[in-house]
């Protein structure tokens, strides 16, 4: 699979992967999603502690970059400890909070529970600002700001998202119509679009199939489709006129709905109209 130099950087690595993904086999495909997601557990984790996590042999993240063309996997987690140690000021030491450092702060107290789910969602707030293009959070909210009518679909535990977005855009005088994804009312409320229209769908992996169908049909029919969720490698991302990813927290603090619910009012405060 390897030709040639590999990239030196990681935003050229990560366009390596994007580009060799649909040929890669299971496993590789496996990695390939956890290198976009965990960028920085892939920095400071060992190798152990990342095929663990990952669920997959030490030896298929070694065979993983060879095949990419690196001489092993040490080459690649260097492109991440680079890409770490020259991030803005205090999004490098804003790495999520491991079990050991559960332990070590002394156990399961309210007080440990809090600074820890503090210290996860701050984290997720960097890795947001990291990993989303200020011109596609303009595009967005230029889309959002243009468009007849917003369609909004979020897939639980995003609904509480949606909620905000269909309550501030209504209050600020934009139209917008929440889709419900039972019974196939989403699809048939799809299916009335008109050409000025826009769908914006938020959903995590793994995506419901309907969640899926909706952001691919309306594609197809030529709306524009604003798409958040937690993979550049997911089908939300195939279909999006804009995706915008927020980077997937560590599983053990749960998923929090900080980082989603700020972008979330940053785009409709950007797209709306101001309150008369």
């Amino acid at each position: 699979m390897a030709d040639g130099t590999p990239p030196q950087d990681h935003d050229g690595l990560i366009r390596l992967i994007h580009a060799r993904h649909d040929q890669m086999s299971k496993t590789y495909q496996k990695i390939a999603l956890y290198l976009t997601q965990n960028p920085n557990e892939i920095a400071v984790l060992s190798i152990n502690a990342l095929a663990r996590t990952c669920g997959v042999h030490a030896s298929s993240f070694v065979r993983f970059a060879q095949a990419l063309g690196y001489s092993g996997f040490k080459e690649v987690q260097a492109l991440y400890q680079r890409r770490l140690a020259t991030a803005p000021s205090g999004f490098a030491g804003q790495n999520p909070v491991s079990d050991t450092d559960h332990d070590t702060l002394g156990g399961p107290s309210e007080g440990t529970l809090f600074r820890t789910l503090i210290q996860h969602d701050i984290a997720a707030l960097h890795a947001m600002i990291a990993a989303i293009p200020s011109e596609d959070l303009t595009q967005a909210a230029d889309l959002m700001s243009t468009a007849d009518v917003i369609y909004l679909v979020g897939q639980s535990p995003c609904r509480p998202v949606i909620d905000m977005m269909r309550r501030v855009l209504t209050e600020r005088g934009k139209r917008c119509i929440p889709l419900d994804l039972g019974g196939r009312l989403a699809t048939r409320s799809v299916q009335t679009m008109g050409a000025g229209d826009l769908l914006f769908v938020m959903g995590w992996s793994p995506l419901a199939p309907e969640v899926v169908r909706l952001a691919s049909d309306s594609a197809a029919a030529g709306h524009r489709v604003i798409a958040v969720s937690d993979s550049t490698l997911g089908p939300l991302a195939t279909s999006a006129s804009v995706f915008l990813a927020v980077p997937p927290q560590d599983a053990g603090a749960g998923r929090s709905l900080t980082a989603p619910m700020s972008l979330a009012c940053a785009l409709v405060m950007a797209a709306a109209d101001p309150m008369p």
